[in-house]
């Protein structure tokens, strides 16, 4: 909770005003009691009608008084909570967005969701019942003991036993359901994982006539949140019975001996009626405070949880360093590099080093799962090296302001993202400033022109959440064509032509080619023929570099390169070749 409100501040004023309009309403209904023992003792016992008529005058008006002062801070308490629970969504989502992939890893997309949705939503519940119960409930408890003790004398000494066993039923009640708010927290967590990974896998299930697995992982993980839920809420739902046992024990109890001391002369009835009026009060302010605390618990796991994710700091901090202060333009060094990925027994990638120079490709090929594209995301610091330095200008990429790094790079990962909005709203993601002529250059140059301006609308063609009204060819033009509309000084392909055919990745990387300029490609790529050209080829196997060179050189002086080629483009063409040169 701490956390929470040194990140989110509350309105003072909002507050203030609010704590004032309770008191209002609470010491409006703390005069009922005391006006209902006068309007008995002087009007009915005096047979005086204008003492009734003016007391109930006044009754009303205290009545109609507390319930504007209610409403006013039920109003006010709602607007405090929401505006605290949309400033701290705002603070998770700012946190997310400076977190690394390693981060990103750590807490699931599923657990985050939840964290910022769910989560802040208990902590909203919690924070406006304790605006609203938690300064008037103690007022009136303590108000209502000092009245009662004043009206009832010696009747109030039920309270002396009524009282404490109300705290101890409550309290006991609220130990058990505490056990159990992590627990409730952890399995959500767990069911929404699953859901999402349906969702995403939807299509793949089908194909593979999965449904009835993916029920049945459903099905425990929902049965297992239900058994939780079944068990808290059988704790949690005897607070109520426990609080109308004490208080159906207590009201007998007053009444019973108030009776007596009626009939004996030593109280009033009007006092026995107020007695017991503020004995209600106080046992109905305990069980305010009981409501609240029993939602404690929970609030609180779920703020332990987001403060997780508020205190958690990226791994990956920004140096000071600007893009102007580059020594060298459109270049990427790697010196000895060895990275690992968080909780790994062993390094992903061990002592790359290459460069790669304006105006060059620079392509990576090798096995699947050889770290390929685990070198493309040192680049922009999505992973910090474990050893060894990555350059880009001339300049420790540790060393520049994380925004400004990027700033010079076009990333177009392996997993293609489109935003939902338009083609132009996702064009213009690389460039805010772009105009329709850059998007027009960008998807030409990414062969992306072909299909969008057959669209209706064409670059205002709507598209879905996550491109899925476009084929996978289709997203991965649209995504290089982002990158292009960028204009950096390093592109960076990860396997960005895989799903494109001969003919249009040929034509795309001719069009790259000729338009880049001065700018440096890194190409992480499984075919061989769409590396072909590059200045550079790396071999790599099993994270370590086994090769470099063009293609022709790689032909003769690396194995694998060679069993690769052969395999893709044929053993005699590849004879040929090593014969021609």
């Amino acid at each position: 909770m701490t956390t929470i409100f040194s990140r989110v501040k509350l309105s003072g004023k909002r507050v203030v005003l609010l704590i004032i309009l309770m008191l209002l309403a609470a010491v409006a209904s703390m005069m009922l009691p005391t006006l209902l023992a006068n309007m008995i003792d002087v009007g009915v016992a005096d047979n005086s009608v204008n003492a009734i008529v003016a007391i109930a005058i006044v009754m009303a008006v205290l009545s109609i008084l507390g319930c504007v002062f209610n409403i006013l801070a039920t109003v006010l308490s709602a607007k405090v909570s929401t505006k605290f629970a949309a400033d701290l969504r705002r603070e998770i989502f700012a946190s997310v967005q400076e977190f690394s992939a390693a981060e990103m890893d750590k807490f699931g997309t599923a657990s985050l969701v939840t964290r910022s949705t769910s989560d802040v939503m208990n902590v909203q519940l919690f924070l406006s019942l304790l605006l609203r119960l938690g300064v008037t409930a103690p007022l009136m408890a303590v108000a209502g003991l000092v009245l009662s003790s004043l009206t009832g004398g010696e009747l109030s000494s039920v309270l002396t036993v009524a009282i404490p066993a109300l705290i101890i039923g409550a309290g006991v009640i609220v130990i058990f359901v505490s056990r159990y708010s992590v627990a409730l927290r952890t399995r959500i967590d767990r069911l929404n994982k699953l859901f999402l990974e349906t969702l995403e896998g939807a299509r793949v299930i089908r194909a593979f006539n999965r449904q009835d697995r993916e029920m049945g992982r459903f099905d425990e993980a929902n049965e297992d949140l239900a058994s939780v839920s079944i068990r808290s809420g059988r704790v949690s739902s005897l607070l109520v019975p426990v609080i109308q046992v004490i208080f159906g024990v207590t009201t007998a109890a007053v009444m019973g001996m108030g009776s007596w001391y009626v009939s004996t002369g030593e109280m009033d009835v009007g006092a026995l009626v107020a007695n017991s009026q503020y004995i209600s009060m106080i046992l109905a302010a305990i069980m305010m405070l009981a409501l609240v605390i029993m939602l404690f618990p929970m609030s609180y796991a779920c703020a332990k949880r987001i403060a997780e994710v508020l205190n958690t700091e990226s791994s990956v901090k920004g140096g000071t360093y600007t893009a102007q202060q580059g020594t060298e333009r459109a270049s990427v060094v790697f010196d000895h590099v060895t990275f690992s990925y968080p909780g790994a027994d062993e390094p992903v990638l061990q002592d790359i080093s290459f460069e790669s120079h304006s105006g060059e490709m620079t392509a990576i090929i090798g096995r699947t799962g050889c770290g390929k594209s685990s070198v493309l995301k040192l680049v922009p610091r999505l992973y910090d090296t474990v050893v060894g330095h990555v350059y880009v200008d001339g300049i420790d990429v540790k060393k520049y302001k994380l925004e400004e790094l990027r700033s010079l790079i076009g990333y177009i990962p392996q997993k293609n993202v489109l935003f939902s909005g338009d083609v132009a709203s996702n064009l213009s993601f690389g460039d805010e400033q772009s105009t329709e002529d850059d998007w027009r250059r960008a998807a030409h140059i990414a062969c992306a022109d072909e299909f969008i301006e057959q669209k209706p609308g064409a670059y205002h063609a709507d598209i879905a959440q996550g491109g899925t009204n476009l084929s996978g060819g289709q997203r991965q033009r649209m995504a290089i064509a982002r990158a292009v509309v960028r204009q950096p000084e390093v592109y960076l392909f990860d396997d960005s032509f895989s799903a494109l055919d001969m003919k249009t990745d040929r034509k795309l990387r001719e069009r790259l080619r000729e338009s880049i300029g001065d700018a440096t490609m890194i190409v992480v790529a499984q075919r061989v023929s769409s590396i072909i050209d590059a200045d550079r080829i790396l071999v790599m196997e099993d994270g370590k570099l086994v090769g470099s060179g063009t293609h022709y050189e790689l032909l003769q002086s690396c194995q694998l390169y060679r069993e690769i080629a052969e395999l893709q483009l044929g053993e005699e063409e590849v004879a040929n070749e090593i014969a021609r040169h």
